[in-house]
């Protein structure tokens, strides 16, 4: 049984998981000081915690060692009929030119990082020098209409305001030739990840968001897909 996807993902997000377990021990040993309602109500504040732990690794190791997610096939679909010159659009860790290297018979014809307009501390040590041509989110070095997709996975959150992916967003209608795609894959912000992340969940955004800003932009929803109850994908058409 493989866990290389859950260990990334902790390794990436280990100040969470090291503060969650030091809050859960420091809470179980401070709590038989307490009378018995509030030592109760650290406690199962504690436990709930914990399992909220249990869940969230559970669910990352559905999405990235359990699921067909680097297999690509279930990303057929969103794409365009014709996909030779398309964009991964990342925002520090390339997550999908290897998945779409299973599809199509091309590789990326450009892959953008937009690290640089991203804040978190999991994305600074999940950083890699490979992630793509450092560039910005609202100026994406291609010309207009160059594109037959343009495509990113579980990267576009890490943008956290709503104006960085409105403007994402209507960089890549410019970019797409008319009848190209934009595909974006995301975990939502849904009953499942609320369940499985808790307070993490917020971390996430909800599928309304996407497609207003695609709205906005003036793309239309043509395609959808759930990979998991954790992972969708979306294809947007110019």
């Amino acid at each position: 049984m493989s866990t290389a996807g859950v260990r990334r993902v902790v390794a990436f997000n280990w100040p969470k998981y090291a503060g969650a377990a030091a809050l859960a021990v420091g809470a179980a040993a401070f709590s038989g000081r307490l009378p018995a309602l509030p030592r109760r109500a650290v406690r199962a504040g504690a436990a709930l915690g914990a399992a909220w732990t249990a869940t969230s690794l559970a669910a990352s190791w559905w999405v990235y060692d359990r699921s067909s997610l680097y297999d690509g096939e279930w990303l057929r679909p969103l794409l365009p009929a014709r996909t030779h010159r398309y964009a991964v659009v990342t925002t520090g860790l390339d997550e999908a030119s290897a998945v779409l290297g299973n599809v199509l018979p091309t590789p990326p014809t450009l892959v953008l990082d937009c690290f640089g307009d991203t804040a978190t501390g999991s994305i600074r040590r999940a950083h890699t020098a490979d992630a793509g041509w450092p560039c910005h989110h609202d100026a994406l070095p291609v010309r207009a209409g160059a594109l037959d997709a343009v495509v990113t996975v579980l990267a576009a959150h890490e943008l956290r305001r709503p104006a960085q992916r409105a403007a994402l967003f209507a960089e890549a209608y410019r970019v797409l030739r008319p009848g190209g795609r934009l595909v974006v894959v995301e975990h939502p912000r849904n009953a499942a990840t609320i369940a499985a992340f808790g307070p993490g969940a917020w971390h996430f955004f909800p599928r309304r968001d996407w497609l207003r800003h695609s709205g906005s932009a003036g793309l239309a929803l043509v395609a959808e897909r759930a990979l998991t109850p954790f992972v969708r994908g979306w294809a947007f058409r110019r």
